[in-house]
């Protein structure tokens, strides 16, 4: 057992020394009065100068009280501590005095439920304050009280080895369990509503349980078994006469207060479940092991460490199921509270561990007291801690300390934080005998401020997220990517919404999911909004030291946030969720919004959509999707995306017989060689112009509307008026249409068998070949249609070698309405963000003027080169300088490209690339899509030095504010 544990029945043996080394006194500037590092300090001096000790918490024979030095005479001696109360402590409403220590506090409704010393059972109105019920409940101190998940449920274990089981409403006694052997004090207790199963953590170092749904198959227990019927090793020894004292109980006493009672099996304890006594224990619901819907029982010990256990379905814990440790250090947990997948832990000596439960890691160590923390409470947002010094605090989260102040005389035991009749309400308990209720609306107020996040806050995440090396491409960052999407996920949570890890098939990426609740949350009228994204980025090894920075170490120069993954697509989400953040903590968020952040997007989406299935239901009905992973025609004109391209990515390989052959020695026109084959069959795919020769390619196009060739024009007359270098307006628009209306189809590598030299004949060899299609195209009859085309193909060779296709991936094209509510929407939020901004960097394009061919489709397709609007301004360039004023980056020294954009309408365009979820996430959810690009041009997204322009990223947080904090129809 550690040396340094203590347990709360030794809190009067085992304190610190009467006299502590002068704590180092800070002098403020220019003035001769000293000032504390913190007021506890004060307090803990005036401990001194008086010569007391602290009161303590004794092992329930004998009240505290015994122990304590006058109370006028406390008050009288502490001076100018006293006075320290008051400041930035809460409001207290109410003080409830008691004959003993009050040890153990829950709250369930509108009762506070409250365990004394002296083993009473206590009951309080929190609407009027008056006891209702006072029970003798126990026949030792009441250490641990537990309300079920459903509120049914009273859970009270002592130092009388008992757990018993209330019913809350009539306080009526259910259960009396107790255990097989000598367990001691039992400090904690748990109840998981799912299993019926109650756990128990005890002095002897065990951990035991008992499944109440057995209780019609246990026999009535022996009575003569029962704790207060075993000779006690101290009590029952003998005597001066050799004759031991002995204590009887009679049944019917043990018995009086009804309900059944129970003996734990000894299958069902765990010894030496820590090296220490087991202080205390939660329950943590959902995917702390990796199975969804589960739980986990966190226990922590004397042994300054913290046990995850498994359990099944039956309720049974086994030795095996402890499958994590945690410690850090070897001072006591004397106290535990979750938050989510956030778990804090009171220490001796004063520390509180932060521990993120996802990746088992130890994220904080928080110096919260001069004392030991014996309570811990998490609600409202806040962190509530007690000290054994009668010093509590508040921590937001943050964990910036917001309020502290001398709540009890003594020690604070127990603390529960509430909401009653719209106010926050935290409780607590000392060995000063009282129950205080204090108000501290004030501190979730100051709180919800503090989660107010600034830009600089956004920055400071978009740079821890960068850092992580989230490349879905590569099993060897798998581990990394799986803690980039903790880290998100956390993130999450710290700005408010419940989150789930959706896990997926063959071990890929999992998908956070993310839910805010909006103020009108529930209501039928209410929409709810998706909102996907991915965190998951192409590699950037840098081997070539092309990039300026590291590309995994986010670096802000000249006005833009140069990184992996800032622009494509770890930036936008970052963007939209301290959105969501601003107006939850505002309480202005109109409508529920979802997030769905994959992990496998730049790998073709592998498992997203099995995933999303398999948790339809705890994502609920969408109404609306929005998306955010794309960019504008150039650096200067907002855009919105209502319209991408599908895929088919195929591998086609060409198999012979033999094996690698010297062409000198064994080529002639017998041989059936298998890259000839190959390129022969590749050239019958296209004809002139890249017309596509698969039979019924073209078939199912829909001719343009009038509506969408207005949207051409606007595109073309607002880049021709910026850029008159460019083509004239004919060719633009027919290049734009080329590669956003227009199927396509690409070769883009061939590979052979055999080493790399002008001799050998491969036995095999493999072409990539992807197929873009458009709205209309059906993937997967397109797949089909293309393989089969291939086979014939390949028959007509008249060869002897083989033919395989692999389809590696393929998405559905996706089209979405531009005159839909959500898109309205969003041009006016561009509008109105955008306005004020002025001109931005120039862009390039240099277009050839060739004659016009037609298709067999009847859509022009101009033999042009790429239109492109990349701004690429180099170090080298002196007139390309940032500077920042007010916010805005303007730019001077370059060729008068100026525009005003007052009521600029963003552009509405197309795109020739594909995001293989936007139209699965429409067909599964029956809602419409929406995409928001915004990156620039010239972001240089998958290439080296990718960067995001920070002014963009600010402007893509109002953007989505205004969004979801609009009232929809």
């Amino acid at each position: 057992m550690s040396t340094k544990e203590v347990t709360v029945v030794e809190k009067a043996v085992q304190r610190r020394p009467l006299v502590e080394p002068q704590r180092a006194l800070i002098l403020r500037p220019g003035r001769n009065n000293p000032c504390f590092h913190d007021v506890e300090d004060f307090d803990l001096m005036a401990n001194r100068n008086r010569n007391i000790r602290p009161d303590r918490y004794d092992d329930g024979v004998a009240d505290a009280n015994d122990h304590a030095p006058d109370r006028a005479n406390h008050d009288a001696a502490q001076g100018g501590a006293a006075q320290l109360r008051a400041i930035n402590g809460p409001a207290l409403f109410h003080k409830v005095k008691n004959q003993k220590s009050i040890l153990a506090i829950v709250i369930s409704n509108s009762r506070v439920f409250a365990g004394t010393q002296g083993g009473e059972l206590l009951v309080w109105s929190l609407e009027t304050y008056g006891l209702l019920y006072s029970i003798p409940a126990h026949r030792g101190a009441v250490l641990s009280l537990f309300v079920s998940h459903d509120g049914k449920y009273l859970f009270s274990s002592a130092g009388d080895a008992i757990v018993n089981v209330w019913c809350t409403q009539k306080l009526t006694r259910l259960y009396h369990i107790w255990s097989t052997y000598d367990v001691g004090d039992l400090f904690c207790v748990a109840y998981s509503t799912r299993l019926r199963t109650v756990y128990l953590g005890a002095q002897n170092t065990s951990i035991q349980w008992l499944n109440l749904s057995w209780k019609t198959s246990h026999i009535s227990p022996n009575l003569e078994s029962h704790p207060l019927n075993r000779q006690n090793k101290f009590f029952d020894s003998t005597g001066p006469g050799g004759v031991p004292s002995t204590r009887s109980v009679l049944g019917e006493e043990i018995l009086a207060q009804g309900g059944q009672a129970v003996e734990i099996d000894k299958k069902n304890i765990i010894q030496y479940a820590h090296f220490g006594y087991v202080y205390c224990m939660v329950l943590a619901q959902g995917s702390v092991h990796g199975e969804s819907g589960e739980e986990t029982l966190i226990t922590g010990g004397g042994d300054g460490t913290i046990k995850m256990w498994r359990l099944t379905e039956n309720g049974i814990l086994s030795a095996i199921s402890c499958f994590e440790t945690m410690e850090n250090g070897d001072n006591s947990i004397l106290s535990m509270a979750l938050d989510g997948m956030f778990l804090y832990s009171g220490r001796l000596e004063g520390d509180v561990d932060v521990w993120d439960l996802d990746t088992r890691q130890l994220i904080r160590t928080v110096n919260a007291h001069k004392a030991d923390v014996l309570t811990i409470t998490v609600g409202q947002d806040l962190i509530f801690t007690g000290g054994s010094n009668g010093w509590a605090k508040i921590f937001d989260r943050r964990y910036r300390c917001t309020n502290q102040w001398k709540a009890h005389d003594w020690l604070i035991l127990a603390s529960s934080i509430t909401s009653y009749n719209n106010k926050a309400v935290l409780v607590t308990g000392g060995n000063d005998d009282c129950v205080a209720i204090w108000d501290i609306g004030a501190s979730v107020s100051q709180s919800i401020m503090s989660l107010r996040n600034t830009n600089e806050e956004l920055l400071d995440s978009l740079r821890k997220l960068v850092s992580f090396r989230t490349v879905s491409s590569k099993e060897e960052y798998a581990e990394e990517c799986r803690r980039g999407a903790s880290w998100l996920r956390n993130l999450f949570k710290r700005s408010g919404a419940s989150t789930e890890m959706f896990n997926t098939d063959d071990n890929r990426n999992p998908v956070v999911f993310a839910r805010f609740r909006g103020k009108n949350s529930g209501c039928e009228d209410e929409n709810r909004i998706l909102f996907y994204g991915h965190y998951d980025v192409v590699d950037a090894e840098n081997k070539q030291q092309k990039w300026k920075t590291n590309p995994f170490d986010m670096q802000g120069i000249d006005g833009y946030l140069y990184g992996r993954g800032t622009s494509d697509n770890k930036g936008p989400v970052l963007a939209a969720l301290y959105a969501v953040a601003d107006l939850v903590a505002e309480k202005n968020l109109a409508s529920d919004v979802v997030f769905l952040i994959e992990g496998e997007e730049e790998s073709g989406s592998r498992g997203f959509k099995e995933a999303i299935r398999r948790n339809k239901h705890i994502i609920g009905d969408i109404d609306w999707i929005l998306l955010a992973n794309s960019y504008w025609l150039d650096d200067d004109i907002p855009c919105l995306t209502y319209g991408l391209r599908g895929v088919v990515h195929a591998r086609v390989e060409v198999q012979s017989k033999h094996p690698d052959l010297h062409s000198g020695v064994e080529g002639s026109h017998m041989m059936d060689e298998a890259l000839k084959d190959l390129v022969m069959l590749l050239a019958r795919l296209t004809g002139p112009n890249g017309h596509v020769e698969i039979p019924g390619f073209y078939d199912t196009i829909l001719p343009i509307s009038r509506a969408e060739n207005e949207r051409y024009e606007a595109i073309s007359k607002s880049l021709l008026r910026r850029y008159p270098e460019v083509a004239g307006s004919d060719e633009l628009i027919a290049s734009f249409k080329a590669k956003w209306r227009e199927p396509s189809l690409t070769m883009h590598s061939i590979k052979t068998s055999g080493p790399a030299n002008s001799t050998i004949i491969p036995h095999n060899a493999t072409a990539a070949v992807s197929l873009r299609l458009v709205p209309s195209q059906d993937a997967l009859q397109i797949q089909q249609t293309f393989v089969a085309f291939l086979q014939d193909q390949f028959a007509t060779l008249n060869t002897l070698n083989g033919l395989s296709i692999k389809i590696d991936h393929q998405a559905d094209p996706w089209l979405g309405d531009p005159e839909n509510q959500i898109f309205k929407m969003l041009e006016k939020a561009i509008i109105e963000v955008w306005k004020s901004v002025g001109p931005s960097r120039r862009g390039s394009a240099v277009v050839s003027k060739p004659p016009m061919d037609s298709m067999a489709n009847g859509l022009a397709s101009p033999k042009l080169s790429p239109v492109t609007f990349s701004a690429r301004v180099t170090d080298s360039s002196p007139n390309a300088k940032a500077s920042t004023e007010n916010g805005d980056h303007m730019y001077s020294g370059l060729p008068d490209r100026t525009f005003s954009r007052k009521h600029q309408k963003p552009l509405y365009i197309r795109e020739g690339g594909t995001i293989p979820a936007i139209r699965f996430l429409e067909k599964e959810f029956g809602a419409q899509a929406a995409h928001l690009p915004c990156g620039q041009a010239s972001d240089s997204a998958h290439l080296d030095n990718e960067r995001f322009r920070l002014l963009n990223l600010y402007k893509s947080r109002e953007i989505f504010k205004k969004l979801f904090g609009e009232t929809w129809s």
